[in-house]
């Protein structure tokens, strides 16, 4: 198995919905990616902007500042106090480190990786690139013997899931029975809508809480992409087991896996700055009061989704026919065959688009029919 061994983007094949959703007189609306369409926070944009004079090769590990940032947040903001600059290290992205992950580790044919039933295709495919086992499973007593890695998604995309501080503990019980690395994709971790999270913070695998404070085998993974909106800067980073990160550090030196210098900048920057974060989840906020309602009356019932970026909604029927009767509507959507077999009548909605797109969204589901063909009774917004 290799790159080459790939099978094609799926997306490619929403094409024909993207074309018949573009036919709407009023345009698509497009809710079928995550990538923000809100503007770059000022004090981080600032900061590329003072960091442009970049001649020398920028450091793997990252500059002492950033990574002091990057400590400094996640005792702030994820109650993970007492980190060092040897737990941190950034990435460029977190999409390249889940693809990646398990060739730093050095899994190949034989090795198991396990990530959530409803997931992320990258997962998979970072354990087909080495020859390893995917393995789709949410409960830790089906983690087979040969696991290396276990991947874990807090809150879930795309079904906004969120794992509490016992039901983590579980999974890092079981991990470490099973000598494997646990690596938790947390970068959802401040949409919290739901209760409790809508009032109490998201918990991190790293939490005292969750850990006893002992970091082995843990690794959290983070991006700014979602809450700060730099899905084109490549922002994140990871955290956790110090020998963990030093083993990454290395194979990333030999690879040249280094975030430009401008980046690492802004990221400081991004880190030591709560209130755009503040701002920003307000934002989507709306957005979900607005979206969430206007699905549940043209039929679709809203799964999880406490938290994140996502609706994650059902009508009963195929995902590919809601895609077609969301694209009749000037709706694209994403279908549930893209996180795993195991969700076929699901199709994943992102809240990344500007408040007149939601809207626009919002009065077509407000006037459509529902599927037993009554037409909705929510009024226009």
């Amino acid at each position: 198995m290799g790159v080459s061994d790939l099978a094609d983007y799926p997306w490619d094949a929403v094409a024909p919905y993207a074309e018949r959703a573009a036919r709407h007189p009023d345009g698509v609306v497009d809710l079928s990616i995550g990538s923000p369409v809100d503007a770059t926070p000022s004090v981080v944009a600032a900061a590329l902007a003072d960091a442009t004079d970049a001649h020398a090769y920028p450091q793997t590990m990252g500059t002492p500042a950033l990574r002091a940032a990057i400590t400094d947040w996640y005792a702030r903001r994820r109650g993970v106090p007492g980190l060092s600059p040897e737990n941190v290290l950034p990435t460029v992205g977190s999409k390249e480190l889940v693809a990646l992950l398990p060739l730093l580790m050095g899994l190949g044919g034989g090795d198991v990786v396990v990530h959530p039933k409803a997931a992320y295709p990258t997962y998979e495919v970072g354990a087909r690139l080495v020859g390893a086992t995917a393995v789709a499973s949410d409960d830790p007593a089906e983690w087979p013997d040969g696991t290396r890695l276990v991947w874990i998604n807090s809150p879930g995309n795309p079904d906004g899931r969120v794992w509490d501080v016992e039901a983590l503990r579980r999974r890092v019980d079981r991990a470490r029975e099973l000598g494997a690395v646990l690596a938790s994709d947390e970068c959802y971790a401040e949409l919290g809508w739901d209760a409790p999270w809508d009032g109490e913070p998201i918990p991190s695998v790293l939490d005292p809480r969750v850990t006893g404070g002992d970091l082995r085998g843990l690794l959290s993974v983070y991006s700014l992409s979602k809450q700060s909106n730099l899905a084109g800067y490549r922002a994140a980073f990871l955290a956790g087991e110090a020998d963990i990160v030093a083993r990454l550090l290395t194979a990333r030196k030999h690879l040249g896996l280094m975030l430009p210098a401008p980046v690492q900048r802004a990221m400081t920057a991004a880190l030591g700055d709560d209130l755009h974060v503040r701002a920003q989840k307000e934002r989507y906020r709306a957005r979900r009061a607005r979206l969430k309602p206007a699905l549940e009356a043209a039929g679709f019932r809203i799964d999880r989704s406490e938290a994140g970026l996502y609706l994650w909604a059902t009508e009963g029927r195929d995902a590919w026919e809601s895609l077609g009767r969301l694209a009749d509507l000037g709706i694209l959507a994403g279908p549930g065959h893209f996180y795993g077999e195991h969700y076929p009548q699901h199709v994943r909605l992102s809240l990344t688009a500007s408040d007149e797109r939601i809207d626009a969204a919002a009065r077509r589901l407000s006037a459509a029919e529902d599927p037993a063909g009554t037409p909705s009774a929510v009024s226009s917004v």
